[in-house]
């Protein structure tokens, strides 16, 4: 059997493929591989577009492992299995009135995977969701099952682990009561979006932007957190599906697909889409307002740069394009997040900006590569962090440069994975053999 990741970027032929029904099942198996020296790798959606969860021997897909596992209505804390979705986890929280504190703009992930690899959302004043763990459950490379949490040295290893120290068996979030917010998009001056990014992040909630290549256009968003749930407003649900089903994905998707074919095509493309989006402002649930339907399938690269470097490092990319004569139909979107304590987020000890390139899932593999390299430098320039679920070519001597705790990581992964049961190719790369 051949496993595909999302993004056609990874694949990979496990010897095997189960599906465990909670810890003592994972405690056997590690036991049991420990012995005969094969490797695990636990996979979820397949929504990361690197190499990190390619399994070398045994894959473990987790959907019996789904669901709520309890609710701590004091601590408005829930505890999830490992392989629940974040697209079922609204509905779960919905009956005890409480949210996740911020989110991405995609939810197909598994709460593991999305966790193990460091997804994002935007807001300066937050984290990514691997903040939001207050505890977790794994199965270390020597078959215990293990607890850790706030009071825990190695809870910023767990929390965002690459799937290097074990394999979760669930997770524990800190959630806030449920609320709505009034998003505001409109269209911008490309030269606008970049000289304010800064200021606009420093002003809203939650604030990002989409840079149309070939063009002077951006889109804007920023959304203003509400208190409490408040009835949704704003574009009937016909204008909703028009912009974000019609527009956003059938129709951008045959574009994409035009200018696949004829790449010449793709500077009209930006304008058109940097055009057609007009303003609408609504009011709808947090999770309603986070997330985003992405059915165009694409490639992609994102790195973390020091917050005040977003502004130049977007203007190089600009230059570079254009330079190069690159034919890009995708948009580049523009985020930051909180610094945090993780010791391998991105955004570990300093506020980040995240620039993510994308390439249509058929352009030219040699052109998306060249595209890809060229960006990289340019982020790497400016002390650039990659993604670790989002291609890169980053090796560990590069990583334990840019990550300040890089060696404390290594450090627990040596006492939780001592025999590297869960290590293949992409960790050997990025931790060091």
């Amino acid at each position: 059997m051949t496993w595909v990741n999302w993004g056609r970027t990874v694949e990979c032929q496990p010897g095997r493929v189960l599906s465990p029904g909670g810890a003592d099942d994972l405690a056997a198996l590690v036991t049991e591989c420990r012995s005969t020296g094969d490797r695990i790798k636990a996979v979820g959606a397949g929504h990361s577009f690197s190499p990190i969860a390619a399994a070398p021997s045994i894959q473990i897909e987790l959907s019996r492992m789904r669901g709520l596992v309890r609710v701590d209505p004091d601590l408005r804390q829930v505890t999830l299995w490992a392989g629940t979705h974040l697209h079922e986890i609204p509905g779960l929280l919905a009956p005890h009135g409480l949210a996740m504190a911020n989110l991405g703009d995609v939810d197909r992930q598994t709460i593991a995977g999305a966790t193990s690899t460091g997804t994002h959302g935007t807001g300066l004043a937050f984290g990514g969701i691997s903040t939001q763990i207050v505890s977790a459950t794994i199965v270390s490379g020597t078959g215990e099952i293990v607890t850790v949490d706030t009071g825990s040295p190695d809870l910023p290893a767990v929390a965002l682990g690459l799937g290097a120290l074990g394999l979760l068996v669930d997770v524990t979030l800190q959630c806030v009561p449920a609320f709505s917010i009034r998003a505001d998009e409109r269209p911008l001056d490309i030269d606008d979006a970049i000289d304010g990014f800064l200021d606009r992040v420093a002003e809203h909630d939650h604030h990002e932007f989409y840079m149309f290549a070939h063009s002077n256009r951006a889109l804007g968003k920023i959304n203003t957190r509400l208190d409490g749930v408040v009835a949704p407003s704003g574009p009937s649900a016909i204008r909703r599906y028009i912009d974000d089903e019609l527009l956003s994905n059938r129709a951008f998707g045959l574009l994409c697909e035009l200018s696949a074919r004829l790449p010449v095509t793709a500077s009209t493309i930006n304008e058109i889409s940097g055009r057609v989006l007009s303003a609408r402002t609504y009011t709808d649930s947090s999770t309603k307002v986070f997330i985003s339907e992405r059915n165009v399938r694409f490639r992609e690269m994102e790195y973390a740069l020091p917050l005040d470097a977003v502004p130049g490092a977007l203007r190089e990319i600009r230059s570079m394009i254009g330079r190069r004569k690159y034919r890009v139909s995708f948009p580049i979107e523009v985020r930051a997040a909180a610094a945090d304590d993780l010791m391998l987020s991105t955004a570990s000890g300093r506020n980040s900006g995240y620039i993510a390139v994308h390439r249509y899932i058929n352009d030219d593999a040699a052109d998306t590569a060249a595209y890809f390299a060229d960006v990289e430098a340019i982020m790497t320039a400016h002390d650039g962090r990659p993604h670790w679920g989002k291609m890169h070519t980053r090796d560990a001597a590069y990583l334990r440069s840019a990550y300040p705790r890089f060696d404390e990581f290594l450090a627990v992964r040596d006492r939780l994975d001592p025999d590297r049961v869960f290590t293949n190719d992409y960790l050997d790369r990025v931790l060091g053999a």
